[in-house]
């Protein structure tokens, strides 16, 4: 199989998203692990759009943020994720916010996920969508 070579996902602090305090709101990370997310699974070869079209959805069981510093209006930060446990039933993220100017850590997260089917039902996608599974499994080492 070919190399997957992922580049973290960049995004630029609104002014929309700051707070009182001027500083990015809490509820946002939560907001930009998605997005991450999204584009991770995308550059690994799995699209969450071709996901919900072949009938598997990816619902959040748990999520946390650890904020370290503060992330202000017109920063950049650069977040990469990555799977830390996957079994084909549910799949473990990690996250990690880099200031892209200063190059410090502010914030890292974890998120859980199950894949369910439009039922709402479990599925194993080893058993039940093996490419699918393998594209999961090569996450694992990247």
């Amino acid at each position: 199989m070919d190399e997957i070579c992922i580049k973290p996902y960049i995004h630029h602090a609104q002014y929309y998203e700051t707070d009182q305090m001027v500083i990015i709101h809490h509820s946002n990370y939560i907001r930009w692990m998605e997005e991450a997310r999204l584009d991770f699974m995308s550059q690994c070869g799995v699209p969450y759009k071709k996901l919900e079209e072949t009938g598997i959805i990816i619902p959040v069981l748990s999520v946390s943020c650890q904020y370290r510093s503060m992330v202000h209006f017109d920063d950049c930060v650069a977040i990469r994720v990555k799977v830390v446990r996957y079994s084909g039933i549910k799949m473990d993220l990690e996250y990690a916010f880099t200031n892209t100017e200063t190059g410090e850590l502010t914030t890292t997260g974890t998120s859980s996920h199950c894949f369910l089917n439009r039922n709402y039902r479990p599925i194993s996608l080893k058993k039940d969508y093996s490419q699918i599974d393998e594209r999961f499994r090569r996450m694992l080492t990247l």
